[in-house]
């Protein structure tokens, strides 16, 4: 964790053995987004344009669902989506990178900055629960 005068950063990465066109359909696509995002089945809806929209209802581990909405604030196809998530308090904004490495191997970064340590570590742990379940996601379609 890096706290700064912004608020409370993390940086989370991981490689996964496919393609990064594979990725990139897994983000951005909603019946591959719904498959690994933790997304009740029907609730995925995904505008991956600049400004448009994204709505998802999130199931929990323990059952709880909660409605996700927010806006994509930048897209770069195969390389870069920034994310823009609504909350009560505003926005938070998440930022994922895809790097194609040799062999066909692709690298994610997620990258975000929360306004506390409650908030950075709750968002971080969700976070790595989503990569984890991505990278498992990508290794079958």
């Amino acid at each position: 964790m890096t706290a700064n005068e912004n608020g409370y950063s993390y940086t989370l990465t991981t490689e996964v053995d496919v393609p990064v066109a594979t990725v990139w359909t897994a983000w951005t696509e909603n019946p591959h987004y719904e498959a690994w995002s933790y997304s009740k089945p029907g609730s995925v809806a995904l505008d991956v344009t600049p400004g448009g929209r994204y709505t998802a209802t999130v199931v929990t581990p323990d059952g709880q669902e909660f409605p996700i909405t927010g806006r994509y604030i930048d897209v770069v196809e195969h390389e870069t989506l920034v994310m823009g998530m609504d909350t009560p308090d505003g926005e938070e904004v998440m930022r994922l990178d895809l790097a194609e490495l040799d062999g066909g191997r692709t690298r994610l970064v997620v990258s975000q900055t929360l306004a506390t340590q409650e908030q950075h570590d709750m968002a971080k742990e969700g976070t790595q629960m989503l990569l984890d379940s991505c990278a498992a996601y990508v290794g079958k379609i």
